[in-house]
């Protein structure tokens, strides 16, 4: 897949992060991970990144993941399209992303660097060496620290034809706003709020109609109900899903940092399809927590 193929196919449709299957010693678990993207696949997501935040990318070593990527890319392959996520410095995200293109994926998601804030000329320099590291595409997330502006967006655009994708987790409606005015269709725009449904109307105002998917990992049915809602203009549906799920399960979220991974496991864990425990620093959610996200999820009905 070229990296302009790559863009149409983010261009439209449900993408989604699948989770990491870990086994109790917090090893990688490749059966479990099989057998669960080909769970999810049928279900219609356009594209599936691996190892990314939710797949826990930050707790992957380089041979894990390049078993991770291996085994997703293999699994899908003719049937989904695979990015990988790379990230943190420099020189381990270029080796990331290069062992995502050795074993099989069509495109590279680059997260952000690890825990230095960076200057304007810094971001640039390492999203270049990045996308000059690999031939497939590759899509840059605005969060944490990388924090680039229209500016410097406009000169990546210039120096890497590969660079086709523009993925945000900031919120900033007005670095949104001027990166869409300056960049145009250079880019393909993908929401990425931690569970973005609930931004998705306002993201789609802005000019950002796609976005990825957390709950889709345990609730993939009603994951693409609410997209084609949202994409369809049925507010009702939207209106409904948001009052019945999104906002309750926001609400059990937000009682703990780091929880936007670990009730998704904990989901997953609920509806049959456990990818096993979050590795540390992330912790599980408490048992009484668990419960109130089963009482959520049993009102949803059969996935």
């Amino acid at each position: 897949m070229s990296p302009n193929e790559l863009k149409k196919a983010l261009s439209s449709g449900l993408l989604s992060f699948p989770l990491t299957d870990f086994d109790r010693e917090l090893r990688f678990d490749p059966k479990g991970y099989t057998e669960r993207l080909e769970w999810l696949m049928p279900y219609g997501a356009t594209v599936l990144f691996a190892a990314g935040g939710t797949g826990e990318f930050f707790s992957l070593e380089p041979q894990e993941y390049a078993g991770v990527i291996k085994t997703a890319a293999e699994t899908c392959k003719g049937r989904v399209p695979i990015v990988g996520g790379a990230g943190g410095g420099t020189t381990l995200a270029i080796r990331y992303a290069q062992e995502a293109e050795r074993n099989g994926a069509e495109g590279v998601l680059l997260l952000p660097h690890y825990l230095t804030e960076a200057t304007q000329d810094g971001l640039v320099a390492h999203v270049e060496a990045v996308c000059k590291s690999v031939k497939i595409g590759v899509i840059v997330y605005n969060r944490g620290a990388t924090r680039l502006t229209a500016e410097s967006l406009l000169k990546l655009a210039e120096r890497c034809p590969n660079l086709v994708g523009f993925k945000d987790g900031l919120g900033d409606v007005e670095r949104i706003v001027t990166i869409r005015q300056k960049l145009g269709d250079r880019f393909v725009y993908i929401g990425g709020m931690p569970t973005h449904e609930v931004y998705a109307n306002a993201y789609k105002a802005l000019g950002v109609p796609t976005y990825s998917s957390a709950v889709f990992n345990f609730i993939p049915r009603t994951a693409i109900e609410f997209y084609n809602a949202y994409a369809s203009g049925d507010q009702t549906t939207v209106g409904r899903l948001l009052d019945e799920f999104f906002l309750p399960y926001l609400a059990i979220r937000n009682k703990g940092e780091g929880y936007a991974v670990s009730i998704v496991k904990a989901g997953a864990t609920i509806v049959g399809k456990s990818a096993g425990p979050v590795r540390p620093p992330l912790s599980d959610l408490k048992p009484q927590e668990v419960e109130e996200l089963a009482a959520l999820i049993r009102k949803l009905g059969p996935q």
